[in-house]
């Protein structure tokens, strides 16, 4: 079974937000775009990493899913000297037990600080694992 989701959190560019593929929901990169409009909004790394993931949150709860379904991020952070920030952000939204996690740094260039994407379970959340 394959399910397209086009709701929550939308883009000006040619991707789906989120696909589900049997139990898995994979999600496209998140950034610090407005979520109607789809374009980028600058700020600070704080205001980019939490625009990224309440985008995040809105397209898996278009799923009838939440932060808690989520067993994969990969997250991309622009500055290396944002990692502190990152971790203390990164705790606020997900909690344990924790989902697997790589954090990529320096591929950003200079349009965004912060992405993320993620692989959510479709049938059950990560507190609800054996």
């Amino acid at each position: 079974m394959l399910k397209i989701i086009n709701a929550g959190a939308k883009s000006d560019l040619p991707f789906s937000p989120a696909i589900i593929a049997g139990d898995l929901m994979f999600v496209s990169g998140q950034a610090s775009v407005d979520p109607d409009r789809g374009v980028i909004i600058s700020g600070t790394f704080e205001e980019e990493m939490r625009r990224s993931i309440e985008n995040l949150r809105s397209i898996l709860e278009a799923a009838g899913l939440s932060l808690d379904n989520v067993i994969n991020v990969k997250s991309y952070v622009a500055n290396q000297s944002d990692l502190a920030a990152y971790n203390k952000i990164y705790a606020e939204y997900f909690s344990a037990p924790l989902p697997t996690r790589s954090t990529i740094m320096g591929v950003l260039g200079t349009l965004l600080q912060f992405e993320l994407d993620c692989i959510a379970c479709v049938s059950t959340t990560r507190q609800n694992a054996s």
